[in-house]
């Protein structure tokens, strides 16, 4: 089950299509959907996330704790919707699109990619675009 949460005024406005997508994705990465919540908020509150459980004392957009087990994905997903807006005014983007891109991050990386080198980061990149035009 995916759930959207909100601790700032930000809203999606197509929470079913989103979640259908979410979901999808996960049954072609080879995946079961298990509970996955969505936490929407501001800087200061994923500031205080990533200080008190990752030690980084660093703004970034989205912070992920990852409860999956074997083939079931379960997790909490949180983004700084600030943070979203000020990188898709960065790359030059839709923020809706930035939004969409930063919530499949999320969930790809619990499917195992990740991101710390470059070839990681490309094929990251590869999937979330993939991703992206099957919901756009």
């Amino acid at each position: 089950m995916i759930s959207f949460n909100y601790e700032t005024d930000f809203k999606l406005t197509n929470e079913v299509d989103i979640s259908k997508w979410i979901s999808d994705s996960i049954i072609t990465e080879n995946y079961k959907e298990g509970e996955i919540n969505f936490v929407f908020c501001n800087d200061d509150y994923l500031h205080k996330l990533n200080v008190e459980f990752l030690d980084h004392d660093t703004f970034t957009d989205i912070i992920s704790f990852d409860y999956t087990v074997g083939k079931q994905l379960h997790g909490d997903i949180f983004i700084s919707v600030d943070r979203v807006k000020e990188n898709a005014e960065k790359f030059e983007v839709d923020f809706d699109v930035e939004i969409q891109r930063v919530i499949i991050h999320g969930i790809l990386h619990y499917c195992g990619y990740k991101d710390k080198d470059e070839a990681d980061q490309k094929e990251m990149r590869q999937k979330e675009n993939f991703y992206l035009k099957c919901l756009n």
